[in-house]
């Protein structure tokens, strides 16, 4: 169990920090969009603060994730980008959902596999 455990997290981590620095880099090309999300995606770009600040989130919690380092914290902090990502694909691009998909797994799975670690803020 530790072996997925850690493969998991290793995984995830990449993938946020690989994500989070392509969005001031753009190292990979992004496929095309439907109007739709092209439209989404060109709103959140507009405000001028949204993208910087959910690639400095993927950045800061990948290498958290990477290093072992508040790793249940760092899930609870990326839930929420990640959710976001796999809504906008299933709304908006359901062809791209897979790596969404597989983000989301492994947080969900990292989060049950961290229970122990929210078992006093999730008290009644």
């Amino acid at each position: 169990m530790s072996k997925v455990k850690m493969i998991a997290r290793i995984l995830l981590g990449l993938m946020v920090l690989i994500f989070g620095l392509n969005k001031f880099f753009q190292f990979i090309p992004m496929p095309p969009l439907p109007q739709e999300a092209t439209d989404f995606m060109g709103a959140m770009a507009k405000t001028g603060y949204l993208l910087p600040i959910v690639a400095i989130v993927e950045i800061i919690t990948g290498i958290l994730l990477l290093l072992k380092k508040f790793v249940p914290l760092a899930l609870v902090i990326l839930f929420p980008v990640l959710l976001n990502a796999f809504l906008f694909h299933l709304f908006l691009d359901l062809p791209g959902i897979g790596g969404a998909a597989f983000a989301i797994a492994m947080n969900v799975y990292l989060f049950l596999a961290h229970k122990e670690s929210y078992q006093e803020i999730l008290k009644a």
